[in-house]
């Protein structure tokens, strides 16, 4: 990296995700000067949140664990963040099967009460619950490629069980909370999240949004929203970054993007890291909040959080969220909040038809399952990611080894969830917090930057 002519930062973070936000925080800490780039008008990338009318819709990620994301909450107490401000959801979760909703999804209760389980399927999943407590201490989520599954994706995962096991409780998961399809993507990175995170009943949210932690930390940086980054190109130990307002120089430039955004906008030089940059492909992601003038319940005995329903089930809807039992904040007094999932294969056809025509696609199917709610929508948003969580492919897996092996001198790098293949915010933090103790590894002693502009 370059150590002598002058640039207009040190660094230059493409992406004010939290990813991008991360970095950029680590680097600002360690005394360089850096400014981060973001397309859209506001930060906060898959963790942002809309607000309406007292209204606030989570529009990428959905909850956070009390447990297993460290550098997660090494950083919002490092910002100040309590406990008290991500308070604890509590509603379960449930499968839709046969016309019931059967909770304890993911819980150890399931494999007394079913969760939507045959008892022969609760017999399979205890021998795969056991299985994966025999090898906990190889699945680790930062090198899910040294796990015992290999490149064995889901869907074979769940050949070696009951079929309902892949119906009721892998494909579902994975379909509503991943955006996966279960026959594409790894199962190593699914089960060692699934093992990190813990069950559903130590699960928290943001209490003002889940973009709470992104806002923090972007009210403290060089963030310049409304700018779109056309492309980075790294000459003579400098990156320049071309952006429709200007190009900017830099002694290093961070991609915080989806892989595929990384791979538009710079040709690495070095094969192995282009090779997995380009095999990391994303999964689209299509949800609808549906604003109502009353608290709904969801179809339970219990105030159920989430209902999940199946493929095998239903070929639209992936699931439904409760977001007024996630936190009565997220609505105002009296009234109630519900974000509709769409099922990974029905997405293609839905991404890019008009916000209306996904909403009546969601809304109709979603009336089966919560009565009253046709009549008690009040209005509906959609939120899109065209690059909405790291698919975790088998190939991906494959070649991760040689990313993360990559040489830290070169001055353009990268950061996000996709560098675990871990859909999570997370796999975000610690990917961020990696790239930025390699970047200052490489700038030790920060040249002066040019007054900025």
């Amino acid at each position: 990296m370059n150590g002598g002519e002058p640039t207009d930062v040190d660094v230059a973070v493409v992406g004010a995700g939290i990813a991008g936000l991360t970095a950029a925080h680590e680097l600002v800490r360690a005394g360089l000067a850096v400014r981060v780039f973001e397309t859209r008008s506001r930060a906060g990338g898959r963790m942002a949140s809309h607000r309406h009318a007292g209204y606030t819709m989570d529009e990428g990620a959905e909850q956070i664990p009390s447990s297993g994301y460290r550098a997660t909450w090494e950083l919002l107490r490092r910002n100040g963040m309590s406990e008290a401000e991500l308070p604890l959801i509590g509603g379960p979760i449930a499968m839709w099967r046969a016309g019931a909703a059967h909770s304890g999804v993911s819980d150890l209760r399931g494999l007394v009460g079913g969760a939507g389980l045959g008892p022969r399927a609760r017999l399979d999943l205890a021998r795969f619950l056991a299985w994966a407590a025999r090898h906990r201490r190889r699945f680790d989520a930062d090198v899910p490629e040294s796990s015992p599954l290999g490149t064995t994706t889901v869907a074979a995962l769940a050949r070696r069980y009951h079929p309902d096991l892949h119906d009721y409780l892998f494909q579902p998961v994975v379909g509503s909370f991943f955006g996966w399809q279960p026959e594409r993507s790894a199962a190593a990175p699914f089960v060692s999240l699934m093992l990190d995170v813990g069950p559903p009943s130590a699960w928290r949210t943001y209490r003002d949004g889940m973009d709470t932690l992104a806002r923090e930390l972007a009210a403290h940086l060089d963030v310049r929203t409304g700018t779109t980054v056309t492309q980075v190109t790294a000459d003579a130990g400098i990156a320049l970054v071309t952006t429709d307002h200007g190009p900017v120089t830099a002694r290093a430039a961070l991609l915080c993007v989806p892989a595929p955004v990384a791979a538009r906008l710079h040709t690495d030089e070095r094969e192995p890291v282009r090779r997995f940059v380009d095999a990391c492909t994303f999964t689209p992601t299509l949800k609808v909040s549906c604003l109502l003038d009353r608290p709904l319940r969801l179809p339970a005995r219990e105030r159920l959080y989430t209902l999940l329903t199946p493929a095998a089930e239903e070929p639209v809807l992936a699931g439904i969220i409760a977001d007024h039992v996630k936190h009565p904040g997220r609505a105002p007094a009296g009234r109630g909040l519900l974000t509709l999932m769409t099922n990974p294969s029905a997405i293609p056809g839905l991404l890019d038809a008009p916000d209306d025509t996904v909403a009546a696609a969601l809304v109709e199917p979603a009336a089966r399952y919560v009565p009253g709610l046709a009549d008690s929508v009040t209005a509906t948003f959609t939120h899109r990611f065209r690059h909405g969580l790291p698919e975790a492919t088998p190939e991906a897996l494959r070649l991760r080894a040689g990313f993360a092996a990559r040489n830290g001198r070169y001055p353009v790098d990268y950061a996000g969830d996709w560098e675990f293949l871990r859909p999570s915010s997370e796999g975000a933090v610690r990917s961020a917090a990696r790239t930025a103790s390699r970047v200052l590894a490489c700038l030790r002693t920060p040249v002066r930057a040019k007054e900025r502009v």
